[in-house]
């Protein structure tokens, strides 16, 4: 067991969620409490993926969602802990506090967390030069940009996100799904994510001309109706912008079956009650896009069965974080052993290219 682990059960749990989620980064950060080289077992080539139409090519499935490496601090232990991919940020051009504290919180008995973080962030600069000095053989990094909250020009945001971050990372994804920057998500309207997705289409191909092609991604919230579901896949695959989307977020919902003292925060909500709902709205998407565009599943992630289950939904591969409050960090490596086991006796394999 790591040291990360063995401070994260009995020592970071007695302190404040934000306090504790610092802790850990600093110290991934200075190199403490992550392996040296990821566990054999994430690495073994029957879990490796490849998305098609992105063209990323992965170790396993399990990828880390954005919000947990802000800064981009601490994405090279991530990827030592195992995970097949790591993506960073929320990252807004400009630096921001975020919303006043407190702003996360534990739902221990709903195996949850209530977030309302408001894209706090060291800005652009700082995470890109991080992402420069990166080893590249370590694994496939993501960059996830967003628009500071006091900003004229949401849009224009994105593109100088795109700008910034497209010649270090390895793929792209614009956040248009948090709930906790007021409005952000009406960018999901179809006026506005046409014009987005537009824009985007033409610093994509300029980007491309200069440092070569990247996948980029849409990241969706999850409290979507059918016909949003149906507008949003239609403008995505017409746009020519995005290689895939990445469904979902966290929910501004509150099911009927959170007991924690903290089920009424405001924010969105994350961990073990948005798997089935987040799972049925990979499987809308999935229906509408045929294929198309590639999907990772992100939401409730906590176990093979779920990793299974978003991947039977339609989805190539599959994000999780929250998870990682109750679990720790050897939730990846005890995943693909439940992924390889599956495989080895014959059943449904966890690559989509074996399925």
């Amino acid at each position: 067991m790591s040291l990360l682990s063995r401070l994260g059960r009995p020592v970071l749990r007695t302190l404040q969620p934000e306090t504790a989620h610092n802790l850990t980064i600093s110290l991934l950060a200075k190199g403490i409490g992550a392996p040296s080289a990821p566990p054999p077992v994430t690495r073994d080539p029957r879990l490796a993926v490849e998305l098609p139409v992105s063209g990323l090519r992965l170790h396993n499935p399990i990828g880390l969602a954005a919000g947990f490496d802000k800064n981009a601090e601490a994405f090279s232990a991530m990827l030592r802990h195992g995970f097949g991919f790591v993506e960073a940020g929320t990252v807004t051009p400009l630096p921001q506090e975020g919303n006043p504290k407190p702003r996360l919180f534990r739902l221990t008995e709903d195996r949850a967390v209530i977030n309302r973080m408001g894209f706090n962030n060291q800005g652009l600069e700082p995470f890109v030069k991080r992402l420069y000095a990166r080893d590249r053989s370590g694994g496939i990094v993501g960059a996830n940009v967003g628009a500071n909250k006091t900003s004229e020009d949401r849009t224009g945001d994105y593109m100088t996100g795109m700008n910034a971050v497209w010649p270090q990372a390895d793929y792209v994804t614009l956040n248009i799904s948090s709930p906790n920057t007021p409005g952000l998500r009406g960018l999901q309207d179809r006026d506005a994510l046409e014009e987005l997705l537009r824009r985007a289409a033409e610093a994509g191909q300029a980007l491309e001309a200069t440092h070569g092609p990247r996948a980029v991604f849409l990241k969706v919230a999850p409290d979507l109706d059918v016909t949003a579901i149906a507008e949003i896949c239609e403008v995505a695959l017409r746009s020519g912008a995005l290689t895939g989307l990445i469904v979902s977020n966290t929910t501004l919902k509150r099911p009927d079956t959170l007991t924690s003292p903290h089920r009424d925060e405001t924010g969105g909500l994350s961990g073990a009650p948005l798997m089935q709902a987040s799972t049925e709205v990979v499987g809308l998407f999935a229906q509408h896009l045929k294929g198309e565009l590639d999907l990772i599943g992100a939401g409730g992630v906590a176990s093979a069965d779920d990793v299974r289950a978003k991947l039977a939904a339609g989805a190539q591969a599959v994000q999780l974080y929250s998870a990682l409050v109750y679990e720790g960090v050897e939730l990846v490596s005890r995943i693909c052993i439940d992924l390889m086991s599956e495989t080895s006796n014959g059943r449904q394999a966890a690559s989509p290219s074996a399925r």
